[in-house]
């Protein structure tokens, strides 16, 4: 009771820095996850199009995630050095295996009878993607993103061993100083942050969800 006292006291104390620390923390994991994002999706979709390509990328990937998370960062110093550009990267690489692969599933998943029956109706491969695929698969790609943007977030605690930022700052502090409320403290936030954002990513899968196939009974009901 008296550690969570102390580190209660400690987050109080020295909010300012933690605070700054989340700021810079949101940011380090945001960027990948944007890039991610934009990357993951569209080429887990031209998978689906492009079965040579699907096996390449996904045992490149495979590959990729075999590495080590901190080995990860290391690999690339030589490259970049050390800093937020080498951690954006890594940390971009390294997420990019549940967006891709959860959009080819979720795709390819489909039902094969409504895809026909879509383009026996006249279909072409860009509407069969967006009106039938692309909503059907929603719920797949949305829990690869959710695992990725919660993956992103705690290994970002680990940029801070090549001077990229963030909470890690506060975690590897504490534990070379042996001040273990400061890495209590850092790891709280980090769990906190990845919580929220799965929470939110939710709610908005559920919104999202719920007004694409709220419109399609509407529209078949019409």
């Amino acid at each position: 009771m008296m550690f969570v006292n102390d580190s209660l006291k400690l987050l109080v104390d020295r909010k300012e820095f933690f605070i700054d620390l989340i700021t810079e923390h949101m940011v380090l994991s945001g960027i990948p996850i944007v890039i991610i994002t934009i990357i993951g999706i569209p080429v887990g979709i031209y998978m689906t199009r492009n079965r040579k390509f699907e096996k390449i990328i996904l045992s490149l990937i495979n590959f990729i995630y075999t590495i080590p998370s901190i080995a990860m960062f290391g690999i690339l110093i030589p490259i970049l050095g050390i800093g937020k550009k080498n951690a954006i990267l890594a940390l971009t690489i390294y997420g990019l295996l549940p967006v891709i692969r959860n959009t080819f599933v979720g795709i390819s998943e489909v039902d094969k009878e409504i895809k026909d029956a879509a383009i026996a109706m006249g279909s072409t491969d860009r509407q069969l993607l967006v009106n039938i695929e692309f909503p059907l698969a929603l719920p797949v790609i949305v829990a690869g993103f959710r695992t990725m943007v919660v993956m992103t977030i705690a290994l970002a605690g680990i940029a801070s061993f090549i001077g990229a930022g963030g909470l890690g700052v506060a975690i590897w502090r504490g534990i070379t100083t042996y001040f273990m409320e400061m890495t209590f403290v850092g790891s709280i936030l980090v769990a906190s942050i990845a919580v929220i954002a799965d929470y939110l990513i939710g709610l908005i899968e559920k919104r999202v969800t719920k007004n694409i196939f709220g419109n399609k009974e509407s529209e078949a009901k019409s």
